[in-house]
């Protein structure tokens, strides 16, 4: 071999020597000048991180009902059958917090006759509409405390009502409050928080609401068959006769709902499956075990407890669960995704056995600000009064009878 082939092949492995050691040293400087903004980015990947962060072409304001005059007459009245505009804004924005209180106190003003609706971008429907009670998690105008992310309802006895759903508008905001109570709201005190914008980021879907209520009857063909105690039970494949949570049509996410019921009987009122229809499926695309499974509960609970996402604030106090359960959840983590149609139903009991008293406000995010369906009226949102011993003592005498009468019945006989 020539010496001169030894010294090209010689500087040709150089070559690729160098080469090699270039790219080093390019991806080592690539990696040095990431690392940061590696770093950087992992450090905000957390609510309290990202409250670090400068942003631009932001501006915080406010809706209030402050008095314009100076004074401590920090609220405005609103008289029966009045609808008052408590909140109207142009432009692009989000709304971050909801603070409202009231008085007199519910014992004599009704929050279930109380209606608030929202319209977003200029449209002449609301894309909210509900109870006020309801919305913050204050079921049948009582007020007790309610402690969940995104609503609450805080001291004294809950009569403070608080959102920090955002509720982002494009092309304007309004919230218009409706007194159906039957007397004069002697205060309205309220905040209205929100951060102005040139223009909302791209996907930005709009806050939806919608309440409903109904009394659901008992099978016809069973009787309040549930557990089996009436003999075998039927089967509900098809979700006919559900309760309707909500059935929306559009794009977007279910992100919660507060549930009321209130059960006549002391049977357990949680055997009744999350019946879930997502984009037309005839069938459910998500179908649950039991109401308290959907409510991340177990085995018929009975107690108060809240936490940020799921609880229950109000139970009943009656023998077994005859009375009142406000139960909630709600889907931060884990939002429901639809394309064209949602529809959440739930039975009242297994295959619908149960009489209950049921009522509903559901929350979601849509594309663009669709309208809600109409709200029962008053008398339609009127709950049924509670069952006391007074009441089952008449049962009690009622099945006396029907038997005879014979003083040895205890009340267990077939």
């Amino acid at each position: 071999m020539l010496k001169q082939d030894v010294d090209i092949r010689k500087t040709g492995a150089d070559l690729k020597t160098h080469k090699w050691s270039a790219l080093k040293i390019v991806w080592i400087l690539w990696i040095i000048l990431l690392l940061p903004d590696c770093l950087h980015a992992q450090a905000l990947n957390n609510d309290l991180s990202a409250l670090t962060q400068i942003r631009q072409g932001l501006t915080s304001k406010r809706v209030s009902s402050y008095d314009r005059s100076g004074g401590t007459d920090d609220f405005i009245k609103i008289g029966n059958n009045e609808k008052k505009v408590i909140f109207n804004v142009e432009g692009a924005g989000i709304i971050n917090h909801i603070w409202i209180t009231m008085a007199p106190d519910p014992a004599a003003l009704s929050r279930n006759d109380i209606l608030i609706r929202m319209y977003w971008d200029g449209k002449e429907y609301p894309s909210v509409a509900a109870p006020i009670g309801p919305f913050f998690g204050q079921g049948w105008n009582e007020a007790y405390d309610y402690n969940a992310l995104p609503l609450s309802a805080s001291a004294v006895q809950g009569r403070a009502m608080v959102s920090y759903f955002n509720m982002p508008f494009e092309k304007g905001a309004r919230i218009e409050i409706e007194n159906q109570s039957g007397r004069n709201i002697d205060a309205f005190y309220y905040y209205i928080d929100y951060t102005a914008m040139e223009k909302l980021p791209p996907h930005t879907g709009r806050f939806h609401s919608w309440y409903n209520r109904q009394l659901m009857g008992a099978s016809k063909k069973e009787g309040e068959n549930e557990w089996g105690i009436l003999g075998k039970s039927g089967y509900n494949k098809t979700g006919q006769d559900n309760y309707v949570i909500a059935d929306i049509k559009g794009q977007g996410q279910f992100v919660g709902v507060n549930y009321y019921v209130q059960s006549p009987t002391p049977m357990w009122y949680g055997e009744g499956d999350d019946m879930i229809y997502i984009d037309g499926a005839k069938e459910p695309t998500l179908h649950g075990t039991g109401t308290e499974d959907y409510f991340n509960t177990a085995w018929c609970p009975k107690t108060k407890f809240s936490n940020a996402y799921y609880g229950y604030p109000r139970v009943n106090d009656a023998i077994g669960w005859m009375g009142r359960t406000h139960l909630y959840r709600f889907h931060i983590n884990d939002p429901l995704f639809f394309n064209s149609s949602f529809r959440f139903t739930i039975e009242h009991g297994h295959n619908n056995v149960l009489t209950l008293d049921l009522a509903s406000v559901a929350y979601w995010y849509q594309s663009e600000a669709a309208p809600v369906a109409a709200i029962p009226d008053k008398e339609g949102r009127k709950p049924k009064p509670l069952i006391n011993i007074g009441d089952i003592h008449r049962w009690r005498n009622e099945w006396r009878k029907n038997k005879g009468n014979d003083p040895g019945l205890w009340g267990n006989e077939q």
